[in-house]
């Protein structure tokens, strides 16, 4: 998160950053509809299991898991019953989803979590004799980060068993391409776009039908692929599928991918059907008005109404707010939400009056990230929603979202630069508790240019 921090520095010289919260151990779990999780680890060195793909065929499987830092792992075979074990350091279980395998292919289950205080383990429980053709662990790309990869094929059981036993090696191997990466390619900004809402959670809906959490993973997608076409930054979603993500895993996932700025996507009803228009929210323990209160209360308990996460699901303590380095993330929250009010009027219809507001939202409590929540319209304006169902409406905005970014991260660039020359910070006071660069076009000019 080096550019997040170079900017805090800037600001505060002196930021004070937060111990993340303790957590529980978690005991080993079964396999079953949806798997357990660990509760964020205490330590943010420790690596974190952000997802598992497998796909399992009759004549070959893959198993993937994906991590936010590169890890060290092995693998080796059992008998009685046939199974295949991966040896991990220790880390935090947070897949977002976990499939279920193929009946027709050769893993008949699977189960994760710690086997011991220094090791955690996948333990692939297995339907006919395999041999590992191969097991790697690839460089972040795509938006992905560290993957071991293993392919499986059939064996007899005679191969199977002359290949299993108690490990004495079975290295999984780190790619060369995995290994640490240039400076140019570490140091690229990390964006962790939110799609909100997502599975038994709709969100809110339109007059014709448009759902929500459908819109937000649309315009998130489009997002992501015009960030990446920059070159400039590495993006992760904390969903990619039409899955319900609780509120405390979408922070524990931007933080484990060591975020450099968070950005929720949603879209707003009010019972007032003419109220239209698109509205940035940054974090406050107060809320700026009645609306942006009842906005916040309604998204923090959303999973708790449908009782799929518990009451107490916010993510951080309130009383972080007070923390300096904190208030300096609160300060470039607002100062980028700042850039998305300036830009927005080129893509699509404001908020008026009030198209910046904040309130004690649950999702933007990581108190090293720079985070704010983009309310896209109001599905319950006719004028919003028919737009908002179009593609263009919908590429329009997400390079207006893609621009703003790149303002703010010029800007970040010049505080880095006068930091590491000892010159004078290039802000310029531009409102109550945002600063933006001196001098610079607003990311609405850069737009229309």
């Amino acid at each position: 998160m080096q550019f997040s921090r170079a900017i805090a520095w800037a600001l505060a010289m002196a930021a004070f950053w937060p111990v993340y919260e303790s957590m529980p151990s978690f005991a080993a779990a079964a396999h079953g509809p949806v798997a357990s999780a660990q509760p964020l680890a205490a330590q943010h060195e420790i690596p974190i299991v952000i997802g598992i793909r497998l796909e399992d065929h009759p004549d070959q499987s893959q198993i993937m898991l994906e991590f936010s830092d590169p890890v060290a792992a092995r693998s080796f075979l059992l008998t009685d019953p046939n199974r295949i074990v991966i040896e991990l350091p220790p880390v935090v279980w947070r897949p977002a989803e976990t499939p279920s395998p193929s009946v027709r292919g050769f893993i008949r289950n699977y189960r994760f979590g710690m086997f011991r205080k220094d090791s955690a383990r996948l333990v692939l429980d297995l339907n006919r004799p395999v041999k590992i053709d191969k097991s790697e662990i690839l460089a972040p790309a795509d938006g992905a980060g560290f993957r071991l990869v293993m392919d499986l094929s059939p064996a007899t059981q005679p191969e199977f068993s002359a290949r299993a036993g108690w490990p004495r090696g079975s290295n999984i191997a780190l790619r060369e391409s995995a290994r640490p990466q240039g400076k140019a390619e570490r140091d690229l900004p990390v964006i962790v776009l939110d799609p909100g809402h997502g599975g038994m959670d709709p969100g809110t809906h339109g007059e014709t039908g448009l759902v929500e959490k459908d819109l937000a993973l649309s315009v998130a997608r489009r997002l992501k692929e015009k960030l990446e076409q920059t070159g400039r930054y590495r993006v992760k979603l904390t969903r990619d599928s039409d899955v319900f993500i609780p509120l405390r895993d979408r922070v524990a996932i931007a933080r484990a991918t060591h975020g450099d700025l968070f950005v929720s996507l949603h879209a707003d009803s009010n019972e007032h059907r003419e109220i239209r228009g698109a509205s940035v929210y940054t974090l406050s323990p107060g809320a700026s008005d009645r609306e942006a209160a009842t906005l916040a209360e309604k998204e923090n308990h959303a999973g708790v109404a449908l009782g799929l996460e518990p009451a107490d699901a916010n993510p951080m303590a309130d009383s972080i707010l007070s923390d300096l380095g904190q208030r300096e993330i609160m300060n470039l929250s607002a100062r980028f939400a700042e850039g998305v009010v300036a830009a927005i009027p080129a893509a699509t219809a404001l908020h008026s009056p009030l198209p910046h507001r904040s309130a004690d939202f649950a999702v933007l409590k990581a108190p090293d990230i720079p985070s704010v929540l983009i309310e896209l319209g109001y599905l319950t304006n006719h004028d919003d929603e028919m737009e908002m169902a179009t593609e263009a409406w919908r590429s329009r905005v997400a390079g207006m979202i893609t621009a703003t970014i790149d303002h703010y991260f010029s800007g970040a660039a010049a505080l880095q630069a006068a930091a590491d020359h000892g010159e004078p910070s290039p802000l310029s006071g531009h409102n109550r508790g945002v600063r933006t660069p001196a001098g610079s076009p607003t990311p609405a000019q850069e737009l229309t240019q």
